[in-house]
């Protein structure tokens, strides 16, 4: 009898063995399963996975084409939701509201300051030429408007040169769309110079430059009602404004204009008589004369609305366009009389909630809003028209204004009680290079929307 080899029947005991307990642990998972089952019920869900992210991405391609639009794709359904995918992305980069709300916001420290200064850009008037007049501080150059609900873009004189090359850019109104003109003309100057190409009137009134680089025209159009009417003088110490018919100044040149930036005011509060035709509506602040005194908010809206109305009418029809830009009112900061030494010598912006649009601010800036909703929505495709909302974030800014740096060195003889100061207009560079910022931004989404 031969002998039993203990290691052959040592591992075949083992293999039993552990063939045993599999064969438990498996009856014993199925009971658990079968358990499970009993007490907790389910159903199969009628979408996999895979189907439910297909779904999500075919409401993701719907939504970002025309309703009218119908699907012809034959590709396969992974292909589909591939495609989806990749376009959901690319509309998360490159997407740009097409509307931002600049009214509301802060002026918060900016490091890099302006394009310019007081004596890179040559075409600065020389009343707002406040560092080369020796204003001493310099901390309101630093300063940027920051927008509560969306992002403003830096102004980029590249991209607005090559937006508007072979066009016409007109600003209208009176000398705060002049000090407008100047801060862009300033800001496009920090990367082309451009030609005085056309002069005339008092104190330059009407003017026209060149950039030639980019073929590109601005012009400014002295007309402080909009309206036809007759400046106050010296045989005649108040104004009279037509309110039914636009300043031909520059209403006859609409054919030759591509943006036009529409900016009054000051000279509203200023005694007048407002007239439709030759019938006289009314007058403001005419003592002694034998009118009814309307005020000057009603005359204020109606010349708006007649420029805009004429600008639609005139430019609608055809097939060349035109934008129209209505800047709001500019706020002053005189704190007593305008010759008083420290008429408006603050040299920090206001806070938020420290300052707040009130009175007459508040109604000419709502006015002007108004107008360009009611344009808005007569308006044909080819004529865009925007608000150019700058009434808060002017008031906030009583640091940027000549005040008596009008004039060179105004304390060289000493600091004197008596100086002329000027609380409306602003420095060059100041705070108004942002309305072109704002300005820019608005051109920008329209042309990505």
């Amino acid at each position: 009898m031969s002998a039993k080899n203990p290691w052959k029947t040592q591992n075949h005991s083992q293999f039993s063995l552990k063939n045993s307990w599999k064969s438990m642990v498996i009856y014993v998972m199925i009971s658990l399963v079968l358990i499970l089952c009993y007490l907790s019920p389910f159903s199969l869900p009628t979408l996999t996975t895979y189907e439910k992210f297909s779904n999500i991405s075919s409401i993701s391609i719907i939504s970002s084409l025309s309703s009218n639009s119908p699907s012809t794709s034959s590709s396969s359904p992974l292909q589909e939701f591939s495609k989806g995918h990749d376009d959901l992305q690319e509309t998360k980069i490159n997407e740009i509201p097409t509307t931002c709300n600049y009214t509301n916001g802060e002026w918060i420290k900016d490091k890099k300051g302006p394009l310019y200064n007081g004596t890179s850009c040559g075409t600065i008037k020389d009343g707002q030429n406040c560092m080369s007049h020796g204003r001493p501080d310099i901390d309101y150059l630093y300063w940027r408007w920051k927008p509560m609900q969306c992002d403003l873009s830096r102004f980029d004189p590249k991209y607005f040169l090559q937006i508007f090359e072979g066009k016409h850019i007109a600003f209208v109104g009176d000398s705060l769309a002049r000090n407008q003109l100047e801060s862009l003309l300033c800001m496009l100057s920090s990367i082309s110079t451009p030609n005085l190409v056309y002069s005339n009137g008092e104190e330059n009134k009407f003017r026209r430059w060149h950039f030639p680089s980019h073929n590109v025209t601005v012009s400014v159009y002295w007309s402080p009602f909009l309206v036809k009417g007759v400046e106050k003088s010296k045989d005649q110490d108040y104004n009279t404004m037509y309110l039914d018919s636009v300043d031909e100044k520059w209403g006859s040149d609409l054919d030759s204009i591509d943006m036009v930036v529409l900016s009054i005011g000051h000279w509203y509060l200023l005694r007048g008589i407002y007239m439709d035709g030759k019938t006289e509506l009314g007058c403001h602040a005419m003592e002694n004369v034998n009118c009814t005194d309307i005020g000057f908010y009603d005359a204020f809206g109606r010349a708006f609305n007649t420029s805009l109305k004429t600008i639609i009418q005139r430019r609608g029809g055809k097939s060349k366009g035109i934008d129209v830009v209505v800047t709001t009112f500019s706020p002053h900061h005189f704190e007593g009389d305008w010759d008083k030494f420290g008429a408006c010598s603050k040299t920090m912006p206001y806070k938020e909630g420290e300052k707040e649009i009130d009175g007459m601010n508040n109604v000419l800036r709502r006015i002007a809003v108004e107008e360009v909703e009611k344009a808005r929505s007569i308006s044909l495709p080819n004529v865009r028209v925007a608000a150019l909302d700058v009434t808060k974030l002017s008031l906030l800014r009583p640091d940027g204004h000549p005040g008596p740096y009008m004039y060179y060195n105004p304390f060289g003889d000493g600091i004197k009680e008596r100086v002329h100061n000027d609380c409306v207009h602003w420095c060059l560079p100041g705070p108004i290079d942002t309305w072109n910022e704002i300005m820019s931004d608005i051109i920008r989404r329209w042309h990505t929307s």
